[in-house]
């Protein structure tokens, strides 16, 4: 089947009005695409233009494509309108399989049969999102991390009844649209990025539960210790580095018998009414008085200034 070139496409679909939703709206309207944004309900429209504005003052600062405008937005809450023109679908809807069944069910009818339909679901397999969609090989995972209008990178997979040229074209039009894609080998739980950070988190969990760290303790080693330099090498190329000359060798070899050191517990710990309010405290005492918006619109700030310095360094 003919595929719309990826550099070609105009027009793109999103479908929620929640944080992901609104941001992938917010990130293809930045990129210059007219964007036909379907949300479930109009009374939603408040908290998804909300969530625009928020975003849109940050990506200004990166820097709009040519032609990007907020006013190449179409809301709707038909969802057989919103499909109308769309040479691209990015799906947000709630993380629950029975209500993203019967979606991608309807988008069979509404969507043109050429144009690729992505999902945004953090953990569930496309190959189960898929099974009651009459044109499932156009189906694909397009995972973003949040707020998709700012962090680049986006998991792409195909299910068991995806076709690979629907994956292919997926890569090739995010990376155009100007995201970093990551092509999966095959579907997992938690996709690569969120696996990584679940081990991180479980880990915290751990520490905190038994009294050898408090979140505020947590977040202060990671902010001011590895995750500046993550931000900019990852977690392999880190220790390649870290080694000097002999690079990952000399670490694998000089650093490999503490693999069996206990210095991680993978195994999740028990989410104990008191651990559960050990960690809320920590979060409330660590944001005092600031709202949570403030401190969302602080957090971008900040990643704008990450990605900002990251482009400055690889110029």
């Amino acid at each position: 089947m003919a595929r719309p070139d990826p550099s070609a496409v105009k027009t793109v679909a999103t479908i929620g009005a929640g944080p992901i939703g609104a941001g992938w709206a917010a990130h293809f309207l930045a990129r210059g695409y007219d964007v036909h944004a379907y949300i479930h309900s109009m009374d939603e429209e408040a908290a998804f233009r909300k969530i625009l504005d928020t975003a849109w003052e940050n990506l200004e600062e990166l820097g709009l494509a040519d032609g990007a405008s907020r006013d190449r937005l179409k809301l709707s809450s038909d969802l057989k309108a919103t499909m109308n023109g769309a040479e691209f679908v990015q799906e947000s809807a709630p993380e629950r399989i029975e209500i993203k069944q019967a979606l991608y069910n309807q988008l069979s009818e509404f969507v043109a049969p050429d144009v690729v339909i992505a999902s945004s679901t953090s953990g569930l397999p496309i190959t189960e999102i898929q099974a009651d969609c009459a044109t499932a090989s156009r189906t694909v995972v397009g995972h973003p991390f949040n707020p998709p209008y700012l962090l680049p990178l986006v998991e792409i997979v195909g299910g068991e009844r995806t076709d690979a040229s629907a994956v292919t074209w997926a890569k090739e039009f995010y990376e155009i649209a100007g995201k970093a894609p990551l092509v999966m080998k095959k579907e997992i739980p938690g996709f690569v990025a969120t696996r990584l950070q679940e081990a991180l988190w479980r880990e915290a969990l751990h520490m905190v539960a038994n009294g050898e760290a408090t979140p505020e303790d947590i977040d202060i080693a990671l902010i001011n210790g590895p995750a500046p330099r993550m931000a900019f090498q990852g977690q392999c190329m880190a220790f390649h580095v870290a080694c000097g000359e002999g690079g990952m060798a000399t670490n694998l070899d000089q650093f490999g018998p503490a693999l069996k050191l206990p210095w991680t517990r993978l195994e999740a710990p028990e989410l104990t009414q008191e651990l559960r309010d050990r960690m809320v405290d920590g979060c409330n005492e660590i944001a005092g008085d600031r709202h949570f918006e403030d401190m969302a619109a602080e957090r971008d700030r900040a990643i704008v200034g990450v990605l900002k310095a990251i482009r400055a360094a690889k110029s």
